[in-house]
């Protein structure tokens, strides 16, 4: 005897698809271009410092595949050959936090006013 599908299998698409329907999208707000950058991590730092060496010995790789060439790097980089990348990450992050501080200063002062 053939098997049937089950009604389950149907009704939950179904519900699936009145779901789609019912939900309301949500608008992003638009990023203030005023806000400060974000911090970089110590690997982003190490990709920006490598990035142009890898291109040129790897001139027919993709974006993709250059992103793999740093990750296969910096995984194989020493803690004392990462150092240098993470003092620079940590005063980015530093940078940010008292960027970020007194832009918040400063949006709230707009606004109270």
């Amino acid at each position: 005897m053939p098997r049937v599908k089950s009604s389950a299998t149907e009704s939950k698409a179904s519900r699936k698809a009145a779901a789609a329907d019912t939900k309301k999208r949500t608008k992003r707000t638009k990023k203030d271009p005023n806000a400060p950058k974000r911090a970089l991590s110590a690997y982003m730092m190490y990709s920006q410092a490598n990035r142009d060496r890898v291109r040129k010995e790897n001139p027919d790789a993709t974006f993709g595949e250059i992103g793999k060439f740093l990750g296969a790097e910096w995984s194989k980089l020493s803690d004392d050959g990462k150092a240098p990348y993470i003092k620079k990450a940590e005063a980015d992050k530093e940078r940010y936090a008292t960027e970020k501080a007194e832009y918040d200063a400063k949006k709230d002062s707009d606004e109270s006013d």
